[in-house]
């Protein structure tokens, strides 16, 4: 079964992701770390529900990974956005002989954390990047339960994609995200809905 674990933001810079979600959001995110495998760096905040929010971005201080780097890294452009979810499964291996399609198994480290995730061959995501990455936590302790709650919620997740119908009926079976909704739109885009001591934000 598939369980939300995280959304991220990307930005052609790691500064851009960074701003961008702040500004939506209006809390700051703390630093990450980098990840070598694929030539990344992140921040992180955490959100209430086991969740969090990601901003990452090419790292231009890594070499070269050799190798397609995640979430279509290699080929983002524009303004920073809310652009991936990534889906938390107990057995990625499992999983990814029934979605086939999100990838293959790729094991991560960062620091003292360690995890499993899907990766496609080409770096790519299904439906435009709206099909979520799969992500089995290879660590006791993920960044969703370690970070700290920041007193903000996400209400609401919107997949938005022209085939969001074949999107959502593929999905179905293993899905249990029930924040999440699907709107058939002319362009791929995921928008969050958070609740926050301020009161209601969006970001997108």
């Amino acid at each position: 079964m598939l369980e939300l674990d995280h959304v991220a933001v990307l930005g052609e810079t790691l500064a851009e992701a960074v701003s961008h979600a702040e500004s939506a959001l209006g809390l700051p995110l703390s630093p990450g770390g980098a990840h070598p495998d694929f030539g990344t760096h992140n921040f992180l905040l955490g959100l209430e529900n086991d969740l969090y929010l990601e901003a990452i971005a090419v790292d231009p201080s890594a070499p070269d990974p050799g190798r397609p780097r995640w979430f279509g890294l290699d080929g983002f452009t524009g303004p920073a956005r809310l652009d991936k979810w990534v889906c938390r499964v107990p057995d990625l291996d499992a999983a990814l002989k029934v979605l086939p399609m999100a990838g293959e198994a790729v094991a991560v480290t960062r620091g003292a954390l360690s995890w499993k995730i899907s990766v496609p061959r080409d770096g790519l995501l299904p439906f435009d990047g709206m099909f979520p990455a799969l992500i089995e936590w290879v660590s006791p302790v993920p960044p969703g339960v370690s970070l700290a709650g920041a007193g903000i919620r996400l209400d609401r997740l919107t997949v938005a994609h022209p085939q969001a119908d074949a999107l959502q009926a593929l999905l179905a079976p293993h899905l249990n995200v029930p924040l999440a909704e699907f709107e058939v739109e002319a362009k791929p885009a995921l928008r969050g809905s958070f609740v926050t001591v301020s009161g209601s934000r969006v970001l997108q």
